[in-house]
């Protein structure tokens, strides 16, 4: 039934199952729409699901979230139970009972007011693997409520929340080893009746209410209200984890003998570690998302004393009609220290033949489990090996799409990934026994999903990864590395760690706020210090600009030839000499050199300006027989002096000239402070002036490297000009 437009400005349509729903929508303040929410859920039930990466046609910048949903449904094993929260839910859970009472292999059980407990019937027959998504299970239920509300006229409605690791075993039964604790729920998803959604791209923001009606049974007019559960500290601490220091390499060691058996192609294990939550769930999830932005940041309050804050970098299955699509991610590398450094590790990872390996085996299964549901030929890798950049770390992704067959829904696309083998391995029914038995204890939530099932048939999840679970009042992370033939037992642990590391340190900072990290300050370095730069045509000049006033420092720049009035007018603590084209004679570099000297100003000159020094103090110039335009190079530091001082023995920058200075005529009043590994003069600084330059661009990208350019740059105006101005005075 299409929608229709009432009189108040409110719209209503008819869903599948006969409800009337009636939506109306609000404006909200784009600003502060989701922060509103985050804060309340420290004990509020509810949740908030948004997405602060971008990757081209992968994600999509989206924020949803509710609180006090009047409905809940969870589960543990076989077992599901459906709860109202306010007189709203009453009704609902009125409408759902009885619609549930018609539907086969459920067994309803103890019914009241605010809450209906069921069990799922075992399967009566043999099920084919091509419709074993169709046997029953806690899924039955949820394919049930979603055929009740379901209509193509709303794409917000439906059910969020979570699915945990152990869901996988209705689908795929094993022997659990482990013990389970009493109050683990495997399932929460919440029916809201209220739903905020932040639309980034036409940046709005706008809330939409819902009210549900079916013969006598309406929400309208009944009450909406929940009591409250606030967050609870404890002041026990915690043990560090679940493995000792070494024991997870020693699980690793144990993999390989399974390799060789020929028994597993990969595995993902993982070791949880515990903190003490001293912050509110709310201040660790904004400190989260500041630090760790994803495509699937997610904040929900399950109940309970239960919380899930997490900035999981892995879709696990979205559905957008009969469009299915996944994204596995294996391969990883540590980020370097800027991006020169990142560049460096993007192709050591490209290079991994062992990482590599892992995502091809990871994607080869998901186009298994697509085939599973899809229609032939449709499923098809869109994407190989794709770089993805996180907070700490470096990541490979495929893209994979396929088809939904008619028969098949988006239960069935879940319940066929069920879980990615990305957090088990391959074959994934071995893998997940192996990590049964060696795991320390139940996933409990990871390694599931979190996400939003859709009344209109599409379905958004993602991986239940870097997260952190709170459980009265002690954190839990949990971090897997995937296993292969040739992983080092070492590397391994340490990877585990590593994915760890941003979200303990999330839980540790978050009482500072979502403050970003303190930069180092270097703005009191240059503050009351002026300096000429001289522009010898130079296509860098004003990066170079830039980099002297992030000391602090006033720059004035002056095309050459400079008149004596601009030396007398600004006045200058520090003159520098820019790079540039052809030789110093084409600027009369002589003459700026010359009126500078007269004054006793300091002097720096980069690249074209090291030639210009060396020439007007008598020494000459040379061609490079290969112009290094645009080249790195790795050069000694022969002597720290002014320019190099903490930088260490050996810095990589970016070079663009052809001429050089001569180091055979280079007057004795000059030491070389640089080399290249041939011999090239990459610095120079006289003895008694204060006098320096360098033969290279340290404002190139080239030398982001540890940040070498703008330390460079700090240490002439802290050691040169600094230091003459203050003799000066």
């Amino acid at each position: 039934m299409a929608t229709t437009i009432l009189a108040d400005g409110g719209e209503t349509y008819q869903t599948k199952g006969g409800i009337t729903v009636t939506r109306r929508r609000r404006e909200a303040s784009y600003g502060t729409a989701i922060s509103a929410y985050v804060d309340q859920l420290d004990e509020r039930r509810g949740a908030v699901f948004s997405s602060n990466y971008e990757y081209p046609g992968r994600y999509t910048r989206w924020d949803t979230a509710i609180v006090d949903p009047p409905l809940g449904l969870s589960s543990f094993g076989r077992a599901l139970w459906i709860e109202a929260f306010n007189e709203r839910g009453e009704v609902l859970l009125e409408v759902i009972a009885d619609h549930l009472a018609t539907v086969a292999d459920i067994t309803l059980g103890t019914r009241s007011a605010r809450r209906l407990d069921l069990t799922i019937d075992p399967p009566a027959r043999v099920f084919t693997e091509e419709e074993r998504s169709k046997m029953p299970t806690v899924f039955t239920v949820l394919r049930a409520v979603t055929a009740l509300f379901f209509s193509a006229e709303d794409s917000s409605l439906g059910l969020y929340g979570a699915f945990g690791y152990d869901l996988a075993f209705q689908f795929d039964a094993i022997d659990l080893k482990l013990k389970r604790p009493d109050d683990q729920r495997d399932m929460v998803l919440f029916l809201p009746d209220e739903i905020l959604v932040v639309d980034h791209y036409a940046a709005k923001a706008w809330i939409d209410r819902y009210d549900f009606a079916k013969g006598d049974l309406t929400t309208e007019g009944k009450a909406g209200d929940v009591t409250p559960e606030p967050f609870r500290t404890v002041d026990s601490i915690p043990p560090h984890g679940d493995h000792r220091p070494g024991e997870y390499a020693e699980l690793v060691t144990k993999a390989k003998e399974s390799f060789r058996r020929g028994d597993l192609f990969e595995v993902v294990p993982g070791q949880k570690f515990f903190e003490r939550c001293d912050s509110r769930p709310s201040e660790i999830s904004n400190r989260l998302k500041a630090i760790n932005p994803s495509p699937y940041s997610f904040f929900i309050n399950l109940g309970h004393q239960e919380y899930l804050v997490g900035a999981s970098p892995e879709m696990f299955v979205r559905v957008s009609g009969r469009r299915i699509e996944t994204c596995p991610i294996s391969g990883t590398i540590r980020r370097g220290e800027d991006p020169i450094a990142d560049s460096e590790q993007i192709l050591k990872l490209l290079n991994s033949k062992k990482d590599e390996s892992e995502l091809t085996m990871c994607s080869d299964v998901d186009r298994n489990d697509k085939s599973r549901v899809c229609e032939p030929g449709s499923v098809k890798v869109i994407g190989r090996r794709q770089i993805e950049m996180y907070s700490r770390l470096i990541h490979t992704v495929d893209h994979i799409e396929g088809r939904l067959r008619d028969d098949m829904d988006v239960f069935d696309g879940f319940l066929s990934h069920a879980w990615a083998v990305t957090v088990t391995g391959a074959p994934k029914l071995w893998a997940m026994r192996f990590i049964e038995e060696h795991e320390k204890s139940p996933r409990a939530w990871y390694g599931g999903a979190v996400g939003m099932v859709g009344f209109n048939g599409d379905m958004n999840t993602g991986l239940t990864l870097r997260t952190v679970r709170i459980k009265d009042g002690i954190a839990e992370v949990r971090a897997g590395a995937t296993l292969l033939n040739d992983s080092d037992p070492h590397e391994e642990e340490a990877e585990t760690e590593l994915k760890a590391s941003a979200m303990i340190a999330a839980i540790r900072d978050a009482k500072t706020g979502n403050r970003d990290k303190i930069a180092r300050d270097v703005a009191a370095v240059g503050t009351g210090v002026k300096i000429l730069l001289v522009d010898h045509e130079d296509s860098f000049v004003h990066t170079l600009a830039n980099y002297f006033r992030q000391t602090g420092a006033a720059v004035v720049t002056v095309r050459s030839p400079v008149p004596e009035e601009v030396f007398d007018s600004v006045k200058p603590d520090l003159v520098v000499l820019s790079p540039g084209p052809g030789r110093p004679k084409d600027f009369d570099c002589k003459a700026t050199i010359k009126k500078a000297r007269v004054r006793e100003l300091p002097i720096f000159g980069v690249c074209l300006g090291l030639q210009a020094l060396a020439e007007a103090y008598g020494g000459d110039l040379r061609q490079l027989a290969v112009p290094m335009h645009g080249k790195p190079s790795r050069i000694r530091v022969l002597e720290p002096g002014l320019v190099f001082s903490g930088l260490g023995k050996e810095v990589t920058v970016g070079r663009y000239h052809s001429i050089f200075a001569d180091p055979a005529s280079l007057p004795r009043e000059f030491m070389i402070t640089a080399e290249s590994e041939d011999g090239t003069i990459m610095g120079i600084e006289h003895v008694k002036e204060p006098v320096a330059a360098v033969q290279f661009h340290p404002e190139s990208i080239m030398t982001l490297g540890h940040d070498a350019g703008m330390r460079m740059i700090e240490n002439v105006v802290a050691h040169l000009a600094k230091r003459a101005k203050v003799k000066a005075a």
